[in-house]
């Protein structure tokens, strides 16, 4: 009995042990991937050994563990620690220092294109963030006097900066950093806590929600506009004639030199054609091997512009630095990048999601990439050829989409209760297009109805604009009113009197009395008024008419339930196109019925109030100049705008004779120029500023036309919903 009681004590005594020898050892709750390195060594090769930091499964889990181990030695700076956000009280504002010295092609770019933004302010009083004038886009380049004196002179330029404040605030803008042998990410002077708009950047030492990484890109890239994706909207079957190319450079030796040597080990000559040469550098025959004759000789069988656009796949390896041209040039091509480049952190990496454009591959696992590739289904193919095109369209296809990126990433700092989710930066039109300070509720846009499930309100505001002083009870504008009054549809009529005599009193309108007819006058000062975004417009669609405008309420009704289902397009009925005047070299405007069409007159059509916010709040000063001066041409600045925004099409409604016919009438053709000569030359000068202004042509030409079911078909009229309209 003794005995057993012994046994007990001592195996108990055993259990406690055990106990607390396991709790002492435990693993980390953090999960701390060095501990579970030092258990699975054995498995490892021994190449896999000599960097166990590029062991971690992932970018932002190697930060997160290196700040975790090196964090208390080193400065972290986030918007938190390193930003005043007192200097943002007048709202996000951005000045540039005064420009004292010859700068790059590149950074005078991005200089322009930030002075031309709304952004831009001359007082650095009211400035939120301040830019340098000192170009530190190319270190090599710039490096004329030595490095040494070099990063000396630089440093003393930012010492003698009366804002820099050890660069709290500021932003500086870098493409490359180092030069040869080792290519370092040292800048050559001390930043101090400036945001670092870098190309190349490792994510090691990325600081999140603070830097922000660039896209490497070549400096004849557009100042604006820029050149659109190659890809077709549709393109099916999505697969190329080839499943996966590359041309470019072979690194002998030094940094980058590994991943694409090893190119030539899955290069099949068929559908997989990747292409390096060793003619590049003063000094390449001397590091010549012996496969460089061959790679030579492959790489110029091919030109590298059609290999591209008949590509699925392009293969975006790493170079001497981290970033490539290639990955843009891949973008623009609707080819989808495959990305070798270990730690790099991809551009605008804090609002775009990558996986959605992009493949990650693994440089040590460079032969499983053809495996990976060709697993991928059509269907998955196409959605990232589509996604890429939208990134390269909207963020990356000129320098001023991407310095204008970089500003509204750190506007959405700022703002952070206004700031703009993932969804928005990722779903066309993008974020430029989105405003937060329109509404922070994304169904209040007309461009995610059908991804959210829902539709427009059901019923529209008329805004109508009047000139003609002199009204009578057989007046088109009382006709018109009349006939709005009989849809079913119709919520307020605003009438925009640009008259000096007052307008009739509401008694005198012939409307329904329980239609709200809002009479403004004092307010109306130019023609853009009629784009203003009103108080009392709230509804949706807007319905904007010019007081000629011949309409029936049948007519009212289908353009507006046409308009329902295209809720982002402008839908009407009088129509016009532009075409490229070769002669004149400038773009041209017509009037002529043809096939094609770009654009719908705002004198009688439907279209989402929000561009009416778009129209005041964000145009250049330079367009709506061009407007106000002509008092013309507001109608195709607001077509210039919904086609930008949209990369879309107007939508025309039942092509009417009748209403061509009712402007040459008696009573247009005395009161308005629209068939004069002078009027289209004028609209031929405006269009051709706005090109300018906008950076490039925005227009897109359709030929689509949508009537009533069974329009002019020969069944009977009682089966038809708009019986009226054939008889106009």
């Amino acid at each position: 009995m003794q005995a057993r009681k012994r046994y007990l004590l001592v195996s108990i005594c055993g259990i406690i042990v055990l106990l607390l020898y396991l709790t002492s050892h435990r693993p980390n709750q953090d999960g701390d991937f060095h501990t579970l390195l030092s258990v699975s060594r054995g498995f490892l090769d021994h190449d896999d050994l000599k960097d166990e930091s590029d062991l971690q499964p992932a970018p932002r889990h190697r930060r997160e563990t290196e700040t975790r181990f090196k964090g208390a030695n080193r400065t972290q700076c986030r918007m938190e620690t390193c930003f005043n956000y007192t200097k943002c009280v007048h709202g996000f504002k951005v000045h540039i220092y005064p420009s004292q010295e010859k700068i790059s092609t590149s950074y005078s770019k991005i200089l322009s294109v930030i002075r031309d933004s709304k952004y831009y302010t001359s007082d650095p009083a009211k400035a939120c963030v301040f830019i340098l004038s000192i170009d530190t886009l190319d270190r090599d380049a710039l490096n004329t006097l030595g490095v040494e004196s070099y990063v000396k002179f630089i440093q003393m330029q930012l010492r003698m900066l009366p804002l820099w404040n050890n660069g709290q605030n500021h932003i500086l803008f870098n493409l490359y950093s180092g030069t040869w042998p080792d290519y370092t990410e040292d800048l050559g002077f001390d930043p101090g806590q400036a945001i670092l708009a870098k190309a190349s950047i490792p994510d090691s030492s990325f600081r999140p929600n603070f830097d922000i990484s660039l896209p490497l890109f070549h400096k004849e890239l557009a100042a604006k506009g820029g050149e659109k994706g190659s890809l077709s909207a549709n393109t099916i079957p999505p697969g190329r004639k080839y499943m996966l190319v590359f041309k470019g450079k072979r690194y002998l030796a030094g940094i980058g030199s590994d991943t694409r040597n090893s190119l030539y080990h899955i290069h099949n000559s068929k559908d997989i054609i990747l292409l390096t040469t060793c003619k590049h550098g003063k000094g390449w025959k001397a590091l010549s091997d012996e496969r460089c004759p061959v790679d030579n000789a492959n790489y110029d069988m091919y030109d590298y512009k059609p290999m591209l656009y008949n590509a699925t796949f392009c293969l975006v390896p790493r170079g001497r630095r981290l970033g490539s041209y290639r990955f843009l040039e891949a973008l623009q091509a609707g080819c989808i990048p495959v990305l070798l480049s270990n730690g790099w952190e991809l551009p605008f990496s804090e609002v775009i999601d990558w996986s959605r454009a992009a493949i990650w591959g693994d440089e040590r696992l460079l032969l499983q990439i053809p495996t990976i590739v060709r697993s991928i289904p059509n269907v998955d193919i196409l959605a990232l050829q589509q996604q890429a095109q939208f990134l390269w369209e909207t963020y990356f296809s000129s320098v001023e989409k991407i310095a204008l990126t970089t500003l509204e990433i750190i506007k959405d700092r700022i703002t952070h209760h206004m700031s703009r989710s993932s969804f928005v930066w990722n779903t066309p039109p993008g974020a430029f297009s989105v405003l937060p300070e329109f509404s922070q509720d994304i169904s209040s846009f007309p461009f995610f109805y059908g991804s959210l499930g829902l539709a427009p309100s059901e019923q529209f505001t008329a805004v109508i604009y009047v000139t003609n002083c002199v009204v009578l009870s057989s007046s088109p504008v009382y006709k018109l009113v009349r006939n709005l009054g009989k849809s079913q549809f119709l919520g307020k009529i605003l009438i925009l009197w640009n008259c000096d005599t007052p307008p009739p009193p509401r008694s005198r309108w012939p409307v329904p009395a329980q239609v709200p007819i809002i009479l403004k006058q004092e307010e109306v000062k130019t023609i853009s008024a009629r784009f203003y975004p009103w108080e009392d417009i709230s509804t949706d669609a807007v319905l904007s008419l010019d007081e000629d405008a011949m309409l029936s309420d049948e007519e009212i009704n289908l353009s507006y339930s046409v308009w329902r289902s295209f809720p982002d397009r402008i839908v009407g009925f009088p129509a016009r196109n532009h075409y490229w005047d070769e002669a004149h070299m400038r773009w041209g405007y017509t009037s002529k019925w043809t096939n094609d069409y770009s654009m719908i007159l705002t004198g009688a059509a439907f279209y989402h109030r929000y561009y009416n916010y778009l129209y005041t709040n964000t145009l250049n000063e330079a367009l709506h100049k061009v407007v106000d001066q002509s008092q013309n041409c507001e109608d195709l600045l607001m077509n210039f705008l919904v086609s930008h925004v949209t990369k879309l099409p107007p939508i025309k409604v039942t092509q009417r004779k009748q209403y061509k016919e009712s402007m040459s009438s008696n009573f247009v053709s005395k009161q308005s120029p629209w068939l004069q000569s002078a009027h289209f030359a004028q609209r031929q000068t405006c269009m051709n500023a706005f090109v300018e202004g906008f950076g490039y042509m925005p227009l897109v030409r359709s030929n689509l036309r949508l009537d009533p079911v069974l329009f002019k078909d020969p069944v009977s009229n009682l089966r038809k919903k708009y019986r009226k309209m054939e008889k106009l």
